[in-house]
This record gives structure tokens, C-alpha cells and sequence, in this order.
């Protein structure tokens, strides 16, 4: 395959770009319904409002969003895409991790759990669906 063919082949329209992203949303918002109603079944407070619809909804769908910018901005402007997202992609992770454990009051270690692994979800459903929707080389 040519140099130019492999870069025609590598790249998408935006309404698929758009398309897989908002599937990433809506996946990553029925894993994280999900991983709320374990939560509450394993003892996190019901008045959690992180573990509510209206919350996790909004900071998924930005949460995809930014990453999906992120990721274009890197494929774009890395000469090595592949290896700083290796890094880049779990770091953002754990840095978003941060606002979850002052949380502990309010939400207890079942509910602080709870949001850790929405992170996860997000972020394991997310980079899968930029790996086919803006894929790297």
C-alpha cells in the first residue's frame, strides 16, 4: 500500500467520526447506568448525586467529547501517536480520578468505587471506539 493510500484509508468522514463518538457516549452511559445501580445494590447512599442519572450522563458525554479531542489533537500532531497515548491515556485516567476522593463524606468507599470504575468504563469503551473512528496510522 502507498504512503498516500494509507492516509486516505486512515481517515474518516465526520459524520462517522461523529457517529462513533456519540456510540461511545451512549455505550459508556449504559455501562455507567449500570455500574451506579451495583453500586447502590452494594450499600452507596441513594441520595449520591454523582451516582444519579443527570450527573453521570452530562460528565460522560464530556468526558468522550474531550477525549475524542485529545485524541485528534494527538494523531495529528505526534510523530508517535501509539506511544503517547500508551501514556497519556491512563494518566488521564488517574488524573481524573482526583475530584472522586473528596467524595468519600457524601459518597462512602461504595460510592467512590463506583465513580472510579465509571472512569475505567469511559475511558476502556471510549479509546475503542476512537481506535476505529480516528484510527492512528
Amino acid at each position: 500500500m502507498s504512503p498516500v493510500s494509507e492516509t486516505l484509508s486512515a481517515r474518516r468522514s465526520p459524520l462517522v467520526v461523529a457517529g462513533g463518538v456519540f456510540i461511545a457516549f451512549l455505550l459508556s452511559s449504559l455501562v455507567n447506568a449500570l455500574i451506579a445501580v451495583l453500586g447502590h445494590a452494594a450499600g452507596a447512599p441513594d441520595d449520591f448525586d454523582p451516582l444519579k442519572p443527570p450527573s453521570y450522563v452530562f460528565l460522560t458525554a464530556l468526558g468522550v467529547l474531550a477525549g475524542a479531542i485529545g485524541w485528534g489533537i494527538v494523531r495529528r500532531s505526534s510523530r508517535n501517536p501509539e506511544r503517547l497515548l500508551r501514556r497519556l491515556v491512563p494518566s488521564v485516567v488517574v488524573v481524573s480520578f482526583v475530584p472522586d476522593f473528596f467524595q468519600f463524606g457524601e459518597g462512602e468507599v461504595t460510592g467512590v468505587v463506583a465513580l472510579l470504575l465509571m472512569h475505567v468504563a469511559v475511558a476502556v469503551i471510549a479509546v475503542q471506539a476512537y481506535r476505529r473512528v480516528l484510527p492512528l496510522g
